[in-house]
């Protein structure tokens, strides 16, 4: 005969939250490759442990981490095919013919409030942080790397500009689902984040400003032209290779779906290096093994490799050699296997209840000012972004928390959905656990502790929305 489940403890919901911070801290101390999986994977078990102590069945507790993981599917399937995106863009020319242009006109004085407004414009456009940072993002980090910017300079301006469009764009799939969540339109919800967002990116485009000027304009210019002149002996550099970002920014401008649009542009990326890159494609493309090689069978091969394994074009340059170089879809195995990690955790904490009692414990003891509802809105999706993994999970489950609190306060729900895009959206990408920060890490090839402190939108979001709150800037009442 089953027992009936009872409700857990508050100590019960923390202590496997508590490991698991113990834990993901001493693998950051000792660096200790896989020790963010473990970490994930023994929190799991003491949640586990604590489920049966709630008389929950083994059965149910793996349905909790399989859907949780489910929801995860997508971000994956992306994150292989942005892998083989970037291999496939890089044996056709199409980064280093950014890059090419790129370290033509940018220079390390504005370079990174360039990178910050474009990665802005075209996150905008398409309403995807992820496709924003995996094309146009690669390519400004290339130039970056090229003009000498710290690495985490420049991913922090990319990733910026790219979230700031996100969480602005009318096409973003974050910012539909923060007015649906929060009960609100979805065009009141995008004109009161300008209250809060738009001087979010002011002061970071000043500080990107401000930090240019420390960097010296002409000191790379020999490192600039040695550059230029190694693409130009080794790739064919054409405009007519800015046709394949175009279609890709095209089709998600249409709303057609991430993973077609992705997957297009690699095979594009595949044919036009066949097209305009035969050399490199008869190159990398050789069987070791005969001492000729068709072109067909050089090609095939060469695109199967650089959509799926390591890749490197090498020439006389160091510096481009590591601009040159990705892993395609196996390049993605540690961050998916971090994924799953983290969701299965997400899951069997979110199955069992104890995120639940930790919120709910966090909202009987607010007060009752506007701006301390906010604040404890904000630390709930933050928290949520740290200990589910999913920015998704911590826009929709707070959103469903709260939604009553704010009406009956009288406040309209557009401060809630706003709180919701201010904290949840923003600082996913800041979390290394999280499928955002595994991502971007992934994709621009930097440990997220790297580009933490320098992302400084994502970082002034959540400040200003709880500054507006205490100060009651645009909070509005319910008419």
């Amino acid at each position: 005969m089953s027992k009936d489940k009872r409700k857990p403890l508050l100590i019960e919901a923390i202590i496997p939250i508590v490991i698991l911070i113990l834990l993901l801290f001493t693998s950051v101390k000792l660096n200790l490759e896989g020790g963010n999986q473990m970490g994930l994977i023994i929190a799991t078990v003491v949640a586990g442990l604590i489920g049966y102590r709630l008389n929950y069945k083994w059965k149910e507790m793996l349905e909790g981490m399989s859907s949780a993981i489910g929801t995860a599917m997508p971000a994956i399937m992306i994150l292989l095919l942005i892998g083989a995106l970037a291999g496939t863009w890089l044996i056709s020319g199409i980064v280093p013919t950014l890059i090419y242009y790129g370290l033509h006109i940018l220079n390390p004085t504005y370079f990174l409030v360039a990178a910050c407004i474009i990665s802005a414009i075209v996150s905008l456009a398409t309403g995807s942080s992820w496709s924003t940072i995996a094309t146009v993002g690669v390519a400004m980090f290339g130039i970056g790397t090229a003009l000498e910017i710290p690495a985490g300079l420049s991913a922090g301006a990319i990733i910026s500009g790219a979230y700031f469009g996100d969480k602005m764009s009318p096409m973003s799939d974050t910012t539909n689902l923060a007015p649906a969540v929060a009960g609100t339109d979805l065009i009141t919800h995008i004109r009161y984040m300008l209250w809060t967002t738009v001087p979010s990116i002011v002061i970071t485009l000043i500080i990107f400003l401000i930090i240019g000027f420390f960097f010296d304009a002409e000191a790379s210019t020999s490192d600039i032209d040695s550059i230029l002149k190694t693409i130009e002996s080794k790739f064919n550099i054409t405009p007519a290779l800015f046709i394949v970002p175009v279609v890709v920014i095209f089709m998600i401008i249409k709303k057609i779906d991430a993973i077609p649009s992705i997957l297009t542009g690699a095979l594009l990326g595949g044919i036009f290096a066949i097209i305009f890159q035969p050399e490199i494609i008869q190159d990398l493309g050789a069987n070791p093994d005969l001492e000729a090689t068709s072109f067909a069978e050089s090609s095939y091969r060469a695109v199967i490799n650089a959509l799926t394994i390591e890749t490197n074009i090498v020439t006389d340059n160091e510096m481009v050699n590591e601009l040159f170089s990705t892993k395609g879809m196996y390049g993605m195995l540690y961050t998916i296997w971090l994924i799953v990690c983290a969701m299965s955790f997400g899951g069997m904490m979110e199955k069992l209840g104890l995120l639940k009692v930790i919120t709910e414990a966090m909202i009987s003891k607010k007060k009752t000012g506007k701006g301390s509802l906010i604040l404890t809105t904000t630390a709930t999706c933050i928290g949520f972004n740290i200990t589910t993994s999913d920015q998704y999970l911590a826009i929709v489950v707070p959103g469903k928390m709260f939604a009553k609190v704010y009406k009956d306060r009288g406040l309209a729900p557009q401060n809630l959905s706003r709180t919701l895009e201010d904290s949840g959206t923003v600082t996913s990408v800041l979390v290394p656990w999280n499928t955002c920060g595994m991502a971007q890490s992934s994709v621009l090839g930097i440990a997220t502790g790297e580009y933490f402190f320098y992302c400084f939108f994502n970082i002034l979001s959540p400040i200003m929305t709880v500054a507006y709150g205490y100060l009651g800037i645009k909070i509005a009442k319910i008419k």
